[in-house]
């Protein structure tokens, strides 16, 4: 079973930067997906980043160019570090993790950004 806690959202002004974190415990065999998906009142759930292996990232659109998502295999931790945010990105991000073929969701972490 695997378990997820995120951290390091909170309220900052138009091109700020925030740096979030999730770390994965629990019985946790090999590598795994790790990834950050968000969610805006009154939209879907979208793709952030994901970190597939040997270094190979993917980003939706919005993020591209500002938002970088690295991780530490020895601590099962991933982070994203975003910079030049935008009002838009406000929403509720979530850490996502694929372990052995089943996928496992953190509770989600506020991010705020005003203008």
């Amino acid at each position: 079973q695997v378990q997820l806690l995120e951290s390091g959202g909170g309220l900052v002004q138009a091109g700020g930067s925030l740096r979030l974190s999730c770390a994965a415990s629990g019985s946790i065999l090999g590598i795994c997906t790790m990834g950050w998906y968000r969610g805006a009142s009154g939209k879907q759930r979208e793709l952030v980043a994901v970190f597939i292996s040997g270094g190979i990232t993917t980003y939706g659109d919005s993020v591209q160019g500002r938002f970088t998502i690295s991780r530490d295999n020895a601590k099962n931790t991933v982070y994203l570090q975003m910079n030049s945010l935008k009002p838009e990105d406000t929403g509720l991000y979530y850490c996502k993790v694929v372990h052995l073929g089943t996928p496992y969701w953190g509770q989600g972490t506020q991010v705020t950004v005003s203008s």
